[in-house]
Order: C-alpha cells, then sequence, then structure tokens
C-alpha cells in the first residue's frame, strides 16, 4: 500500500526478526528474504508461491469499481491534493504483505533486507532485474530520492519516519537507511512500505517541454515499476489501469497468481446512494457495504435475488486490524479541553437505541481503542499491565487503577433521562450550567456550541439522534456535511469541532501511535492526531510501546496505553461490525478459502470471462 494513501486499515509490521539468510560470505550483511512478526518468516527462501493463490488463474477481463468523491492528482509524495483511488497499482514497494500472516512481508523491488542486531540501520539490496515501465533498471538513487521527497514533503510521513535520519548508496545494488535511536525494530519493516518513485521521471520535462515538479499535484499519467499503468482519465471522475504485459516483475513468487485483472476501472461518485444505484444497475461490478441496515433492506432487487449479485460476510480483513470508531472532539478548541466536558458528551450518545432503531440490533459497541485485538483492556489492571502503569502513575489518571472503563449504557427512556442528568451534572462540575434551556458558561455566559464536521451524507443518519439528544441537554448543535476535498484540507489543518474517526490498528502496535496520540503530532498538521491529545503519560506509554522487548511486555504496555486513552475521555467511541459485508455481480472467481488476514480484492480474484 503506498503511504500516501495511508488510512483505518494500515498494516504494518512492527517486529522484524531474523528470517533465513540469503547471503553466505561472512564479510557481507545477513541478507533475510524479508521481515516477520515475532517469530519465523511462514515462507523461506526459494518458496515458490503464496499459499492463498492459485497460480494458473488466467490473466483478463476487467472491473469496475466505485470511488468517493474526486481525485486530483497521481503524485503519491503528497499530503495535499486527493491521490486518486489505485495509484498503488502503478509502482512498486521494497517489501510486499504476504496476506496469510499477520504482520510478514517479502522482498519484491528488493531482493533481501539486513540490519545488525542493534537496529541502528537498515540496508536493502534491490534486484538486478528491477525495471522502471520505460525498461529503466531502479537503482538506489531512487529508493534515496523516493525517501528524502516523501519525507520533505508528505506531513504524515514526516511523522512516521522520523527516526530515519538519512539514506545512502551502499553498494551498487544496496541502499542504507540509518536510525538516530537503537532498538526500534519496526523501522526495518516499515521502511519496505516506501513507494519508490523514478528519480529520472521526475526530474525530466513533462510533455509540455518544462520541468516536471514533484511538490505539485500532477494529472500526468505517471510511470512507475508495478503492475499496471494509467491507460485513459476523466480528470476527478474516472480512471482505468490496464496491466503490462512488460511487468519486470510478474513471475516473481510474491506476485505469481495475483494481478490477474486486465483493466481495473474506478468510476467517482459524490452520493453513496448513486454509486449503489450504478452497483445495483451493473455499471460498478463490486460494492463493500458498510450500513448494517442497508445490508438487511437494500438487496431486495432482481439480480440479488436470482443469484446475479453474490453476497458474503467475511471476517478476514478484521482478524488483523484493530478499531476504533468514534466522534473526536477537537481539543484544540477551548469548550473541549475540560475532560469533564469530553465524559458528559459520551453520556449524551445512546448507542443501544440507535441499534434498535437504524441496525437491527447487528452492531457493537467500541469499548477499546484495540478494539477487537488481544490488545483491549478490560476489568481491572494486573500483572506486567500494572507494573507498567505504576512506572508512570504520576503522569497516568488515579482512576485507571481502580474503575475500569465502560461506556454509558441507555436503551430505554428511563436510562437516557439518567444519562442526561449526569452529562448535566458533568458539564456543570467543568463550569457550564443550564440556563434559559441553553448550556452555557457559568462565568461568561456564552453558549455551548458544536459542530460535528462529516465528508458523506450516508453517515447523517447515524448521527442526528445523537445531535438530537446534544440538543435535549442544552447544547448548540448541528451537523455539516462537505465534498471530501474540502473535508480532507479541514482536516488537515484541525479546523473543525468534531469528526467522525476511524483508526485502525495492527497486531502489533508501533511507531504510528507518536502519530495518532504524541504530543509532537498535535501541532503537526496532517496527523492523525485528531483529538488534539498531547499529555505526558501518554508519550511516555507510547515509547514504551515502540520499544517492547517480546510479546508479552508488548501487550501489557498496550493495554496500558488504552487504558489511559479512555480513561481522558479522548473519544466518544460508536460502533463497529465484526464482518465485512461485500456484494459483486457474478463475474469473477476466488479461491474457496480466502487469505486468512483478507479479502484479497482485487488482488487474487480473477474473471469469468477469462476461463479457468
Amino acid at each position: 500500500m503506498a503511504l500516501s494513501r495511508l488510512k483505518a486499515g494500515l498494516v504494518v509490521s512492527l517486529f522484524c526478526l531474523l528470517a533465513m539468510p540469503l547471503s553466505t560470505k561472512a564479510e557481507e550483511p545477513q541478507f533475510r528474504i524479508g521481515t516477520a512478526i515475532l517469530g519465523d518468516l511462514k515462507y523461506q527462501p526459494g518458496f515458490k508461491r503464496f499459499d492463498y493463490v492459485n497460480p494458473e488463474a488466467p490473466k483478463g477481463g476487467e472491473v469496475k469499481l466505485s470511488a468517493s468523491g474526486t481525485f486530483d492528482t497521481f503524485n503519491p509524495v503528497l499530503s495535499k491534493g486527493n491521490v486518486a483511488d489505485g495509484t498503488e497499482l502503478i509502482y512498486d514497494t521494497l517489501l510486499k504483505k504476504a496476506d496469510d500472516e499477520a504482520n510478514s512481508s517479502y522482498g519484491l523491488l528488493a531482493e533481501g533486507v539486513s540490519y545488525p542486531e542493534d537496529v541502528s540501520s537498515a540496508t536493502f539490496r534491490l534486484r538486478a532485474e528491477a525495471k522502471w515501465a520505460d525498461g529503466t533498471p531502479v537503482t538506489p538513487e531512487d529508493v534515496i530520492f523516493s525517501f528524502e521527497k516523501t519525507k520533505e514533503l508528505n506531513l504524515l510521513v514526516t511523522g512516521y519516519y522520523a527516526h530515519v535520519v538519512s539514506a545512502e548508496k551502499t553498494g551498487e545494488r544496496d541502499v542504507t537507511f540509518h536510525f538516530d535511536e537503537k532498538g526500534n525494530r519496526e523501522l526495518p519493516s516499515i521502511l519496505g512500505q516506501l513507494t519508490i518513485l523514478p528519480k529520472h521521471w521526475w526530474e525530466a520535462n513533462g510533455p509540455d517541454g518544462k520541468p516536471r515538479d514533484i511538490s505539485r499535484t500532477t494529472l500526468e499519467p505517471v510511470m512507475g515499476s508495478g503492475p499496471y499503468k494509467i491507460a485513459s482519465i476523466q480528470p476527478g471522475s474516472s480512471i482505468r489501469y490496464e496491466l503490462r504485459d512488460d511487468y519486470w516483475g510478474k513471475n516473481l513468487p510474491v506476485n505469481i497468481g495475483a494481478n490477474n485483472f486486465g483493466a481495473i476501472n474506478y468510476v467517482y461518485f459524490s452520493d453513496y446512494d448513486v454509486a449503489f444505484e450504478a452497483f445495483r444497475s451493473g455499471v460498478i461490478d463490486y460494492w463493500q457495504d458498510n450500513s448494517t441496515s442497508h445490508w438487511v433492506t437494500g438487496y431486495d432487487f432482481p439480480a440479488a435475488k436470482d443469484g446475479r449479485i453474490k453476497r458474503e460476510e467475511l471476517p478476514n480483513t478484521l482478524r488483523s486490524v484493530g478499531v476504533m470508531q468514534a466522534l473526536v472532539p477537537n481539543m484544540r478548541r477551548e469548550q473541549f479541553k475540560d475532560e469533564r466536558v469530553r465524559e458528559a458528551l459520551n453520556y449524551a450518545y445512546d448507542f443501544e437505541e440507535l441499534n434498535r432503531t437504524l441496525s437491527f440490533g447487528k452492531l457493537t459497541r467500541v469499548d477499546s481503542f484495540f478494539f477487537g485485538t488481544k490488545f483491549a483492556s478490560s476489568g481491572l489492571p494486573q500483572g506486567d499491565e500494572l507494573d507498567v502503569l505504576n512506572s508512570v502513575k504520576d503522569k497516568v489518571p488515579a482512576e485507571v487503577f481502580t474503575t475500569p472503563y465502560a461506556n454509558p449504557v441507555g436503551g430505554d427512556p428511563q436510562k437516557a433521562r439518567d444519562n442526561f442528568r449526569k452529562a448535566i451534572a458533568l458539564f456543570k462540575e467543568a463550569g457550564w450550567i443550564l440556563k434559559g434551556n441553553k448550556m452555557v458558561n457559568a462565568q461568561t455566559g456564552q453558549p455551548f456550541s458544536l459542530e460535528l464536521l462529516l465528508n458523506n451524507p450516508s453517515l447523517e443518519r447515524s448521527v442526528l439522534p445523537y445531535i438530537q439528544n446534544l440538543k435535549r441537554i442544552g447544547i448548540d448543535a448541528s451537523v455539516r456535511t462537505v465534498d471530501p476535498s474540502q473535508y480532507v484540507n479541514r482536516v488537515r489543518s484541525f479546523d473543525y469541532d468534531m469528526i467522525w474517526v476511524v483508526w485502525a490498528e495492527t497486531l502489533n502496535p508501533g511507531n504510528e501511535q507518536l502519530d495518532f496520540w504524541g504530543s509532537a503530532a498535535a501541532g503537526r498538521q496532517g496527523s492523525r492526531n485528531y483529538a488534539g491529545i498531547s499529555d505526558p503519560g501518554v508519550d511516555a506509554l507510547v515509547q514504551k510501546v515502540i520499544f517492547a522487548k517480546d510479546v508479552a511486555e508488548k501487550e501489557a504496555t498496550v493495554k496500558a496505553l488504552d487504558r489511559v486513552l479512555l480513561a481522558h475521555h479522548y473519544v466518544l467511541p460508536t460502533f463497529y461490525g465484526t464482518t465485512t459485508r461485500i456484494a459483486y455481480w457474478d463475474k469473477f472467481e476466488h479461491l474457496p478459502e480466502l487469505p486468512y488476514y483478507s479479502i484479497g480484492f482485487p488482488d487474487v480474484w480473477w474473471s469469468k470471462s477469462t476461463g479457468k
């Protein structure tokens, strides 16, 4: 996945232990074929393919996908602009993730990776056969250029790679990254995700005769080393990618049975309902349904009834991802800085009523920042987790030792009234009182106002009941839905009162926690510290998470971090499902058993029209 497209589904390998060496020369570094999470790689040197692919899958056919909003660039480096969906198809990374292992990656552009025992650096050796689409070899200079420009121009990566201080060519096909700290075992692995760009292409003149500028957005069809090329575009509206017959890496073990579609098309829609109608009519082939109520009621039409459209609920993707989906107040705004206010806002959220009326009781309330994983805290801290919390006892809330976190419970009028009373009492403790049915500051008389910013009208039905509850306790609450471009820009600059956020966590949390909750990220535009968290206790625990030495220490430390984040009431947890719901026209095939940690679409599916 390209770093510029990082989301709630980001999955990285955090502990990079030794796999089998590629080199037997004592004087050379011991190169490994990949990086693995706490243990051995599943696949060993000489493996032929991943187990979850069909090596006989035919190449050809096409798939038509929907995308939301619009796009204005194919430049994957920038943190500005709306990067086109599917751009990652054009580019290769140094390593490629295996979807049947939680966090393992194997050589793609790089044939191997090496790092010393203290993990003070990492060296990648490029494949001699790796080529750009114009036939030019991929070089260490390309890797260095990509790293330096990405770190310079992408605000997200600036924090993510903060401890990677330099990159240099150390051999004909070797590039070495140097770190300013030791023992951070995640860094070699996340460098494997780096999208590699062709230096010579970006530094040449474009079709207009003028020098290209990597610091700017572009709709010129870019060149990469990946399996697909841009065949045609309608700016802001649609893109067609076509499989390259001359793709250099088609026969690599990590690519056998993958990249099967001859063409992948993206069509953009600004409205959820319009996009679904396009799917229903066959303009779009594949649909991931994120609405429980729509999944239950929205398929009462002939193609869905007679089997021309297939539907599946799959747990695969969520097996490797912990999720915090929440409404997030922006603590950079004065009215949200008091912890009691944020807790009060949660008492106004009636999940049980929402679940009953809108989702047929099929949703689960999120109660952890690592919901669905072994890292979710529960009960009172014990054992190693308690030891971790005691080590930062003077920096964390006292209640983490005495009171397990629990969301307020509603669902009937009496519980709702009780929760409203608790919310009003908390507001009063924080200096806000009801006056004339309006919540106002007791000293200044200023009304408490809140605008919830959204980027999709389909979310409104899930938040409007909450807005009505806020009004019942005197809050001047409203919803504003803006187009995706405006939304992205406002979120990057932290220009909002409250937003709807999904944070995706891996099975080995690490450096990304700095970007989620770290104090430095709170003031860095473009970070994913949407709440504006700046807390010494959280900072200390994040560092402990990054440098945990083994599985037990990692688990205990992440649970402690989870418990502290919950105790500060930084967010209002909402809900999430336990399966991914997909619907698709009966044009495709896949193996009976999909990758354990992925749906594998479209990567390892294939078109029926090309035969078996």
